[in-house]
């Protein structure tokens, strides 16, 4: 009867160093491309709901009221962004509720619209 366990030449501690950095590399740059892709996608609702509603030069208050519910219904993994959405829909309502009178509700919409544009650029342009 032949042995025939035959051994294997060691694997150098550099080389399976390399091969987990390897695979953790592969694995974080697809979970960071990954929440980009969300982040772009979600940046695109947004400019879809922005896009929409009446004109907001010939009718400011009607188009606030119009993105309100929109723009709540929208659902973000990425927290900056989120906060973002609710921050500009909050401002949209009370922009709205005060019939468009208010400076300090108008200066919310523009101060949140920028916040937005910071993170999806010309979304809320």
């Amino acid at each position: 009867m032949t042995n025939r366990n035959t051994a294997r030449p060691p694997v150098p501690a550099w080389g399976a160093a390399l091969v987990l950095a390897v695979l953790l590399a592969c694995g974080c740059g697809s979970s960071a491309s990954s929440a980009a892709s969300a982040t772009q996608n979600t940046c695109q609702q947004v400019s879809a709901v922005l896009s929409d509603g009446p004109d907001p030069g010939a009718d400011p208050v009607g188009y606030a009221e119009a993105q309100i519910l929109p723009l709540r219904q929208i659902s973000s993994a990425n927290p900056a962004l989120r906060a973002a959405i609710g921050q500009l829909a909050d401002a949209y309502q009370q922009f709205f509720a005060s019939d468009g009178k208010s400076s300090t509700a108008a200066k919310a919409v523009a101060v949140a619209s920028s916040k937005l544009n910071s993170i999806c650029p010309g979304a809320a342009s």
